[in-house]
C-alpha cells in the first residue's frame, strides 16, 4: 500500500503541515524534527503526491556530490573536478539548460549520507555521484544500497568515486574504486627498500574501508620480509604491529598526536607512515618537536599526493592518486557522455612518488 502524507506526519510524530514543510523547504523547521520527518519519508518509502508523482520516473537538471568534508582536500579536488564536467557542458540539461551540481557535505555522518540521498531522490536527481571511502558497516551499506537501487529505478545515474565496488548495486552504479592496497603495499615496500624495518603506521579511522585497504597493503609488505607478526628487527621484543598502529582521523591534530603516541611506543622507529598527507603534517611536527630530523633520524610518508606534499620541506614521499582525472571521470559518467568501463567496475591505480622526507635509515 502506498504511503501518504499522513502516514509520515504519524510515523514522525508531527503534523501533517510539518512534513509537508520539511519537504518544500518552505518554512524553517527544527533540525530534530526534520531529521525526524525525512527518517519517516525514508522508511516509508513516500513519494509526493500529485504533479511530482506523476514525475516520479522522469529526472530534474539537478546532480548531487555527496562529500565527506568539502575542505578535505582529497574531497574536494574530485568534487570540483567533477563539477566541472556536470555543470560546463552547454546543452547537456533538460531543455538546452547546464546541469547544477550541488555538492553535498556530510561530515562523514552516515545518516547525514543517507539524508542526501533522500532529497535527492526527492528532488529526482539525473545523477549522484558519491565519493571516498564507504563506512564500514553491514546496516549502513544495506541502506545505501537500498537508496541506490531506488534512485537508479527513477532513472538517476550512479556512480561511486574512490569507493569500493557496493554489494547489491553493482547492476545499476558505476563504480571508480582506488587502488589502496596496492598504493599501501607499494609504499612499505619503498621504506624496506630502504632498509627500515621498525616502521610506525599512522592509521586512519578504523570504521572506514580507505583505512582498512592501505593498512592491509602496508602489512602485506611487511608480511614479505617476515614481519607480519612478530616485533621488529632491532625493537623491543613485545612490540608487535598492532601496538605499531595507532588509528585516528584523517587530519594533522590526529597525525601528531598518533606519532607522539608512537614514539612512546617505540623511541628507535626510524619510518612512519601516514593515512594520507595530511596526516603526514602532523607526523612531521611531532617529530621536529622531539628533536628528530626527516628524514635523517626518521622518514615520513604520505598517502594521496595532495597539492602541499611536493612543497613542503622536505618534500614528502606519497602515493599520487589521480583525484582530479577520477573526478572528472566520475563527472563525464554521471552526464552519460563516457562509456561505463566493462562489468561497471575500474580500478584507479595508486602510484609511489618518492620525494625528499623518506631515505636510508641511519646505521
Amino acid at each position: 500500500m502506498t504511503a501518504t502524507l499522513a502516514d509520515v506526519a504519524a510515523r514522525a510524530r508531527v503534523s501533517p503541515a510539518t512534513v509537508s514543510r520539511v519537504l518544500n523547504g518552505n518554512y524553517p523547521v527544527a533540525a530534530s524534527t526534520r531529521d525526524r520527518v525525512l527518517r519517516a519519508v525514508d522508511e516509508l518509502d513516500y513519494v509526493l503526491n500529485g504533479q511530482a508523482s506523476s514525475l516520479a520516473a522522469a529526472t530534474s537538471d539537478l546532480v548531487g556530490i555527496l562529500v565527506n568534508d568539502i575542505a578535505d582536500p582529497f574531497f574536494g579536488i574530485m568534487a570540483s573536478a567533477a563539477q566541472s564536467e556536470i555543470g560546463g557542458q552547454e546543452g547537456t540539461g533538460r531543455g538546452g539548460g547546464e546541469k547544477l551540481a550541488v555538492v553535498c557535505n556530510t561530515g562523514g555522518s552516515p545518516e547525514r549520507e543517507l539524508t542526501y540521498l533522500t532529497l535527492l531522490q526527492r528532488q529526482r536527481a539525473a545523477a549522484v555521484v558519491l565519493t571516498g571511502g564507504a563506512l564500514e558497516d553491514p546496516g549502513h551499506s544495506a541502506a545505501v544500497s537500498a537508496k541506490l537501487a531506488r534512485l537508479a529505478d527513477a532513472g538517476t545515474r550512479v556512480v561511486l568515486c574512490g569507493r569500493p565496488p557496493l554489494p547489491g548495486v553493482e547492476s545499476v552504479a558505476t563504480t571508480l574504486t582506488f587502488d589502496n592496497r596496492g598504493g599501501g603495499q607499494r609504499l612499505t615496500e619503498h621504506l624496506l627498500s630502504l632498509g627500515h624495518r621498525r616502521i610506525g603506521y599512522v592509521a586512519g579511522p578504523v570504521e572506514r574501508t580507505t583505512t582498512r585497504h592501505r593498512l592491509e597493503g602496508h602489512r602485506a609488505a611487511l608480511a614479505a620480509v617476515g614481519l607480519a607478526e612478530k616485533g621488529l628487527a632491532g625493537g623491543g621484543p613485545d612490540v608487535t604491529q598492532d601496538q605499531l598502529t595507532v588509528h585516528g582521523g584523517y587530519d594533522r591534530g590526529s597525525g601528531y598526536r598518533a606519532t607522539l603516541e608512537l614514539l612512546h611506543r617505540e623511541p628507535s622507529l626510524t619510518a612512519v607512515v601516514a593515512a594520507n598527507d595530511t596526516v603526514a603534517l602532523g607526523a612531521c611536527a611531532a617529530l621536529r618537536e622531539r628533536g628528530l630530523r626527516i628524514p635523517e633520524d626518521v622518514s615520513v610518508a604520505g598517502f594521496d599526493d595532495l597539492p602541499f606534499s611536493v612543497d613542503v620541506v622536505p618534500a614528502l614521499t606519497t602515493v599520487r592518486l589521480p583525484l582530479y582525472e577520477a573526478g572528472a571521470r566520475a563527472g563525464r559518467l554521471a552526464m552519460g557522455r563516457e562509456a561505463p568501463p566493462e562489468g561497471g567496475v575500474a580500478m584507479v591505480r595508486a602510484e609511489l612518488t618518492a620525494r625528499a622526507s623518506t631515505a636510508a635509515p641511519r646505521q
